[in-house]
């Protein structure tokens, strides 16, 4: 292979591990990396990937207009799991491959979902702030020991999670449209939204974003949860109605909400964004030196094959592109 043209937009490809970078130059590839430390515009997008044969992309929005002036395209490579932010359909239209990397860092997204909970449950953030300000301040917290959690989003990561809460011996629901045999299997119980929201002492959730999750926590599911629950959103943003969050966090309704994803990186400013019980972290879930390196392999085996005529390690869902006529 030799001349392909790559471009990379995911923020940490070919930083933390360079091999999977060194697999493309190896191959003839000439690649750009991003040199921003966060995700492209869409001017950005057009300015450095017009000409691109392949698309390395994290968190990224793809749409159908920057599509559209790619001209040399064959693949998009999603550095991670989720391809909400790209059209798949318009990538389809024009002949376009999507991959993803599925399973390449769930088991460090379900850490950072037990880390979330667990610094909300034992006051970990302000504990360390006010130690460090010398202050000698004992919060009062709760145990996750042999408490209900309800995990929304049986899949890789939801599965990894039950794991961990078999270690605290907790009492595990769950909730998804396709049932995970092997969720079961680990000794979740399904049942329904309604259901798990009422008996949850702790909520995680791991649902891809689509048009039957967006906005799964609205007003009315929000009312339903268990008072004092615990909330760590690893998954998507727009599952969650964050006007009725707000209200349930300022009255106590809810303890504490954690989250790792936003509408954008950097996020716009929300008011729940400054209160106490909420934590915050930059997207960091998936990203561990053993993880990266994992999606970094992944999503260059699928950029080689593509570019060398062969069928992609794992195209994404949906992806069934249709060379235009």
């Amino acid at each position: 292979m030799k001349n392909w043209k790559v471009v990379a937009t995911a923020v940490t490809f070919g930083k933390i591990n360079k091999q999977p970078l060194e697999r493309l130059l190896e191959n003839g590839c000439d690649v750009t990396i991003n040199p921003f430390g966060r995700p492209f515009t869409k001017e950005e997008f057009i300015e450095y990937a017009s000409e691109a044969d392949a698309l390395i992309v994290g968190n990224d929005k793809v749409t159908a207009e920057i599509i559209e002036k790619c001209n040399n395209l064959k693949v998009i490579a999603k550095h991670g799991v989720g391809v909400d932010g790209i059209d798949v359909n318009a990538a389809n239209e024009k002949g376009i491959i999507v991959t993803y990397a599925p399973g390449t860092n769930a088991e460090e997204v379900a850490d950072l979902a037990f880390g979330h909970l667990l610094s909300l449950a034992r006051g970990i953030c302000p504990a360390n702030r006010d130690t460090k300000a010398g202050k000698w301040i004992k919060p009062t917290g709760v145990s996750l020991y042999q408490k209900t959690i309800g995990i929304i989003g049986t899949g890789q990561i939801g599965c990894a999670s039950i794991r961990r809460a078999i270690g605290f011996d907790m009492n595990i629901l769950g909730y998804d449209i396709f049932e995970n045999p092997k969720a079961a299997d680990l000794g979740l119980q399904y049942v329904s939204l309604d259901e798990l929201l009422a008996q949850s002492d702790f909520i995680t959730l791991h649902l891809p974003l689509n048009e039957g999750t967006r906005n799964l926590l609205n007003a009315d599911k929000i009312k339903l949860i268990k008072k004092g629950a615990i909330i760590a959103n690893t998954a998507r943003r727009q599952l969650v109605d964050y006007d009725a969050l707000t209200e349930a966090l300022l009255d106590g309704s809810i303890r504490g909400y954690a989250t790792d994803v936003f509408d954008s990186e950097p996020p716009e400013h929300y008011p729940l964004f400054d209160l106490e019980n909420v934590i915050l972290t930059p997207h960091l879930g998936g990203t561990t030196i053993e993880s990266n390196r994992r999606m970094g392999d992944t999503a260059v085996t699928n950029v080689l094959a593509v570019l060398n005529g062969e069928k992609p390690l794992t195209p994404a869902p949906n992806s069934n592109p249709v060379v235009p006529v």
